[in-house]
């Protein structure tokens, strides 16, 4: 299900511009709010954009950076957790304690601060999430690694003399590839919405620019006007696809933890 509604949603976001064609450059203040109808299915936004093209537009940097942040803190996280778990003493001690104090810190509070200060963009913000979503996959890693350090084959290869790089990146990394696998899953759904939430507080991706937060910003502020079409579907896009990963990712997790599947 999850699959079905993720290939659903990209095919949406990234065909769809394709078929319906929508000027999401300029603005058109004479059509700005009007309803849903002929020329426009989801009506248009308070400066003209059609909405249905905005979502599908806004679809795309949303699923970009989301896919892209969670990637990244992925690989960085698996690297630093294997090294620490592997490693154990005072390398260990010294690179999960940085771990523990950045955790320790308002994940939102900073990335507002860190979105006030640099100059904001695609590029730039996924940058941002990327830079504190590290931290859960480094301690997945971190104990997954002290597990595996311990088993026959590891101590093997130590027997045979080979280095600590051969053990973490050909032994330890690959058999930890499930909890990697699952967790990124789950680190994609946490970066699209920590962009909606930094887009919906307004340090969004610029106009023309769109992503699914700063549409719900916009939308709220006409929600005593009755216009829902503002607000409800870039509301339902932003749940379905969290709810898409975080399917794929429990199915994933069922997969590869054999303790789970039914004999």
């Amino acid at each position: 299900v999850g699959v079905f509604i993720l290939i659903a949603i990209v095919l949406f976001c990234f065909l769809g511009p394709l078929v319906y064609h929508t000027n999401q450059i300029s603005t058109n203040l004479i059509n700005a709010n009007d309803p849903p109808g002929v020329g426009h299915p989801l009506g248009t936004d308070n400066v003209g954009y059609d909405e249905l093209g905005r979502l599908m537009v806004g679809g795309q940097s949303s699923l970009e950076i989301g896919i892209t942040a969670a990637l990244l803190a992925g690989f960085f996280g698996v690297f630093w957790g294997a090294i620490a778990g592997f490693f154990g003493g005072i390398i260990e001690s010294i690179m999960m304690r940085i771990v523990d104090a950045l955790l320790a810190i308002p994940i939102l509070f900073v990335l507002l601060l860190l979105a006030a200060i640099i100059k904001i963009n695609q590029f730039n913000l996924t940058l941002v999430i990327a830079v504190f979503s590290w931290l859960v996959p480094a301690r997945l890693i971190h104990g997954e690694t002290k597990r595996i350090r311990t088993l026959e084959y590891v101590e093997a290869v130590k027997g045979m003399g080979g280095g600590a790089a051969r053990s973490i990146f050909v032994h330890v990394i690959p058999n930890a590839i499930g909890t990697i696998v699952v967790n990124i899953t789950f680190q994609v759904a946490d970066a699209i919405l920590a962009l909606a939430a930094l887009g919906y507080l307004g340090f969004g991706i610029p106009p023309p620019a769109a992503n699914w937060g700063a549409m719900l910003s916009q939308g709220v502020t006409y929600l005593y006007a009755g216009e829902w079409w503002l607000i409800y579907p870039a509301g339902v896009m932003i749940i379905l696809t969290v709810m898409s990963f975080n399917l794929i990712g429990d199915a994933l997790r069922d997969a590869f933890d054999v303790r789970l599947q039914v004999r």
